[in-house]
């Protein structure tokens, strides 16, 4: 039979080894009564006598003392992981499991990465890239980094980056051989490259222009779930491409893109990273916010 709680077999070790209810009491911070009572309740659930007392000494009887053998260690054991945790909750150590798309662990991440590992040598960022819709709680992620109008409400939500906007583009080849649209509807008619949010399945192309949203399912020859690729894919010729204005800037500057719908494009809020709770937040989490908040 168990005792119900480890305080008591704590109880028990700090009166074996000290040989004193008195000091025991004062190691523990409880009542001497407090102490002999818990002792009792012990030896009277084990059946056994553990502890000889006399009015000038305590020693473990024959089985106290296979019992302080045994359990002895464990509570030292016991007491060094728990001091262990104690330093964890001190400084920001160990490892946090993150999850981001891919172009968010490009623009918010890499460019802050080496300041972080640099100032936090024992925290490990462990990442995942994923551009669909994950419950970070089930999944067992400490945090992760999406746009904000994806992220649920009940998160906490700190802004990681500038607005954002989209940027519509295609090659100079591929507008030589097609009509540039000029409405959103207008790429109905075009070959556009699709993007997979991962289960979330397509994307459906936002745009808004003085107060009208509109929302198209585009279509066209392929779908990727990465950015990177469908610019490529873009850059050979293949389609238009919904991508964000940051990631193809170079591109434009050099012509080899060609923008259009920029009036049905407005800048939007853009990456926050999102938690589940304030309670118990590990250091490293909190070194991290610290790290990508962005400051305008």
């Amino acid at each position: 039979m168990l005792p119900d709680n480890l305080s008591v077999l704590a109880a028990f070790v700090a009166v074996a080894e000290e040989r004193s209810f008195t000091k025991a009491a004062v190691r523990l911070g409880v009542s001497t009564s407090a102490l002999s009572h818990a002792i009792r309740g012990l030896e009277e659930s084990l059946g056994v006598r553990l502890l000889a007392r006399t009015t000038r000494s305590v020693a473990p009887t024959e089985a106290g003392d296979q019992l302080l053998a045994q359990v002895g260690p464990a509570m030292g054991d016991i007491r060094t992981a728990l001091d262990g945790m104690g330093r964890l909750r001190e400084r920001p150590a160990g490892r946090l499991r993150l999850i981001m798309p891919r172009i968010a662990a490009s623009m918010v991440l890499l460019p802050r990465l080496a300041r972080f590992t640099r100032e936090y040598p024992d925290v490990v960022l462990d990442v995942t890239a994923d551009n669909g819709p994950v419950d970070i709680v089930a999944a067992r992620f400490d945090a992760g980094i999406e746009i904000g109008e994806f992220i649920q409400r009940d998160m906490i939500a700190v802004r990681v980056s500038a607005d954002l906007r989209a940027a519509i583009v295609a090659s100079p080849a591929y507008f030589k051989a097609h009509l540039r649209p000029r409405r959103p509807q207008d790429l109905l008619q075009h070959r556009c490259i699709g993007c997979r949010l991962g289960t979330a399945g397509l994307y459906r192309w936002e745009f808004e222009k003085g107060g009208k949203e509109v929302t198209v399912g585009v279509p066209g020859p392929v779908v990727l779930d990465d950015v990177d690729l469908m610019v490529r894919a873009a850059l050979d010729g293949v389609g238009i491409v919904f991508a964000l204005e940051e990631q193809v800037a170079p591109l434009l500057a050099k012509r080899r893109l060609v923008r259009v719908l920029e009036d049905w494009c407005p800048p939007f809020p853009g990456y926050f990273l999102y938690y589940p709770s304030r309670r118990h937040q590990p250091p490293g989490l909190s070194a991290l916010i610290e790290t990508l908040r962005y400051r305008s």
